[in-house]
């Protein structure tokens, strides 16, 4: 892996994850913000597979591990705490949650 492809992969990483984070801020509904924090975690995801190949270096594998396993989590509870809610509240806006504030 040469210099030039390391820089294509990280603007492609951060690109993921300037989408992510647009993602989460723009759209109402949570189901949407999940699926764009998780585009959001793609992006550090690739960049240390990127930057593990480039050093000949496992340890970005290992990292990658670790973000896998944290959006697993990550999705696992928000998954349960969407349900939870929209079971509450009947819909899945998220300015809806304001209105619970007691």
């Amino acid at each position: 892996m040469t210099g030039s492809d390391l820089i294509g992969i990280m603007i492609l990483a951060a690109g993921l994850f300037a989408v992510g984070v647009f993602g989460v801020l723009a759209r109402r509904g949570m189901m949407f913000q999940l699926v764009a924090l998780e585009v959001a975690l793609s992006g550090p995801a690739l960049a240390f597979i990127a930057a593990g190949a480039y050093h000949a270096d496992p340890e970005g594998q290992g990292m990658f591990i670790l973000v896998l396993t944290l959006a697993a989590a990550e999705v696992a509870v928000g998954l349960a705490l969407f349900l939870r809610l929209r079971r509450l509240i009947g819909t899945d806006d998220s300015d809806a949650i304001s209105g619970l504030k007691g």
